[in-house]
């Protein structure tokens, strides 16, 4: 099992390394570990996280077993898969940081901010950028 995740991982490697998408670089950690992976995502036009994302903490599913969410936060056409490929998961990201999804969102008071009033909830983001990158 774990030799076929490694040729999977390093064939989408190379090929991330040869088509990456606009804004998007990641590759593993080290050669040592292709199970290990770190991505510089710039954040899209037109948001908050214009150019940089500050801390590059997010809650996505990957992270979380495929299937029904015990919580009941997303259903689990929502939750990751084997059928995703390494750069459908980082361009879900830039998705995420375009449009976060509301309805299914980690953190409540954050979806309600965005829901209810778009501008607060930029200035926090651009004030969190700041704060993070020492401006």
């Amino acid at each position: 099992m774990a030799s076929t995740a490694l040729k999977r991982l390093m064939t989408e490697y190379r090929e991330l390394t040869l088509n990456a998408p606009e804004g998007i670089t990641a590759g593993p950690i080290n050669e040592e570990s292709f199970f290990e992976w770190e991505a510089l995502i710039a954040g899209p036009e037109g948001t908050p996280y214009e150019g940089v994302y500050p801390d590059g903490m997010v809650c996505i599913s990957i992270l979380h077993p495929p299937g029904d969410d015990p919580n009941m936060y997303e259903s689990s056409s929502e939750r990751w898969s084997p059928v995703q490929s390494v750069e459908k998961i980082l361009l879900s990201v830039v998705s995420m940081l375009a449009e976060p999804n509301d309805e299914s969102g980690a953190n409540i008071e954050a979806c309600k901010i965005w829901r209810n009033d778009r501008e607060a909830f930029n200035k926090v983001v651009r004030d969190n950028v700041k704060k993070t990158l020492g401006l």
